[in-house]
Order: structure tokens, then sequence, then C-alpha cells
């Protein structure tokens, strides 16, 4: 039965010249079928290159969102339109127009996980794998760092001579996952190497032996002589990393789960795929005002 769903929309992706982009916390099946499986920034750059017709994004609505930014002429397609990110539904475009009377001095950084109305108020936007870079390049000291708490205190710490200022943001996932559960999986896992995600709490980032972004935490356990990883991000990771590197364990958090991430399924796919449906629709103005800070966050690799 899920061969024959996987044929269909095999099938279906060559008729529209579509391709199928991932996140890597979808599921297994949906990152197998998929032409491209990676994170934010791979993804963004991924929707902006390509050359074909239809871009199915399988992930959270603001992904489908940044892929019609950057190519605005091609048809965007979410098999799951409720999909909503918790992060980006907690800073709004209005909340960020108030906050900028209160420090005018500041340049305003905008994490990718936010809705393309809220990126038409940032100055540019980056990912977890490129925030410290994107920070770095600004030339004024003081930045409002929207909306995650959690990767802003991580970049501060990467540039002390920054002053951030926070969002009272967060991922629920990462935000969840605390550092008396990662030393639990330290004890049962003495010989394991740390990996954590910048979206977690200074505290757990404080227990890692490597803090990074999925792709990164990729390259980090492919280099390595270890062979066993706890990982501290979202459980979808797991796939990826057992493919990259076989006959390597690796052991996550029991909570981080994204039900959100999860929503998206083949069937779900397949009747995107079949009835076009779910398109994202940006005004063009949104789309506009939202390219300048997402194109600078592409450049920055």
């Amino acid at each position: 039965m899920m061969e024959d769903i996987v044929e269909r929309i095999k099938t279906l992706k060559r008729q529209h010249n579509a391709v199928i982009l991932a996140h890597n916390y979808t599921l297994p099946e949906i990152q197998d079928v998929a032409d491209f499986v990676g994170d934010s920034l791979g993804l963004s750059i991924k929707a902006a290159e390509t050359k074909a017709d239809v871009i199915v994004f399988c992930g959270v609505t603001f992904m489908g969102e940044t892929a019609k930014i950057v190519s605005p002429s091609k048809k965007v397609l979410l098999p799951e339109v409720d999909a909503y990110c918790a992060m980006a539904a907690m800073c709004t475009a209005q909340q960020i127009r108030e906050a900028k009377v209160s420090y005018p001095d500041a340049t305003v950084v905008g994490y990718v996980n936010t809705t393309a109305e809220t990126k038409t108020e940032v100055d540019v936007c980056c990912t977890s794998s490129n925030a410290v870079k994107v920070v770095n390049s600004i030339d004024s000291k003081q930045i409002l760092f929207v909306p995650d708490a959690n990767l802003a205190a991580y970049v501060g710490s990467k540039i002390p001579e920054k002053v951030m200022i926070p969002w009272k943001g967060f991922c629920p996932v990462h935000h969840t996952i605390t550092a008396n559960q990662v030393r639990l999986l330290m004890e049962k896992h003495p010989n394991a190497i740390v990996i954590a995600h910048p979206e977690c709490r200074p505290e757990v980032l404080n227990l890692a032996d490597h803090v990074g972004s999925t792709e990164r935490m990729i390259t980090i356990c492919k280099e390595s002589d270890s062979k066993e990883f706890i990982i501290i991000t979202e459980v979808g990771m797991l796939h990826r990393l057992e493919i990259a590197c076989p006959g390597k364990r690796f052991v996550f958090p029991s909570n981080a789960v994204c039900p959100t991430m999860k929503m998206i399924d083949l069937n779900s796919l397949l009747r995107c795929m079949q009835n076009m449906s779910g398109e994202v629709s940006l005004s063009k103005e949104i789309i506009d005002k939202a390219h300048t800070p997402v194109k600078r966050m592409i450049e920055i690799k």
C-alpha cells in the first residue's frame, strides 16, 4: 500500500514538474520520497534555485511562506496548511513595530521561524546554522533578536561585544528538554558524544560537547570516531543520521517530538499533489518587503 502511494506521488511529481522539499523533522517516509531533505537554510536555498514549476513543501507553514518569498513565480503547496510553528506565532509584525520604538538603534534579526508578515519588519533573517555569522555581519551593537530567546543567548555567548535583546519566544520541543533529562541520558550512555541544537536552553547547551544546527550534527557524527551519540533535537533527525552514519547509535530525549511536523504523511502529500491544494498565497507587498531580509540570510552561509 505504501509503495503504491509513493509511486503515485512520483508520477504526479513528473506530471506537474514538481520538486518535493522536506525538513529534517518530518516522518521517515516523507524524507524518503523527497527530492531534498535539510534544515531551514538548505531548504530555502533549494527553493530559490529550483527550476521546477511547483514546490511541494513538507514542513511547517512558515517554511512554505519562505519558499514563496524566494520563488514568487512558483506555485508553492503545503500538504498540511494547519501545520503552524508554535515559535513563529510568538512574534508578530505589530509587536516588532512596537519594540522598535523602545530600541530605535537596534538592528532587528529575525529567525527564519517567523511568519512572512513578521519578516517584513526585520532587517535580516537567519537560521540556526548561520545566526552567528549573520549577527557578526551587522555593524550596529544592539541586536533585537526575534523570536527565539535561547538562540539569542547562544549567539550572544559567541559574540559578547554585541548587546543581544532577546524576545520571549522559544521552540516548545527544544525548550522543554531539561538539563536533568540530558544528565540522565549521559549517565546511561557515558561514552556518548552529546550534540545539542542551539534552540535548547543555555543550561542544556552547557552540557553538550558540540552545539550546532541539524546539518552540522550530521557532519559532526560522520567525522567523529565515536559510535554513540546523544542528540538533543527533534527525533526526526534519527532517520537522516542513521542513513549518513551506518553502524552508529543515536539516542534522543523521549519528549523531543514535534507533533506539527508529524502531521504530514504520505496520504496528505498525495492528496496535496492530486488536487494541487494547500497553495501558499502572499500579497505582493509582503513578498517584496520580506524578500530583502530573506535574501540576505541565504547569501550568508
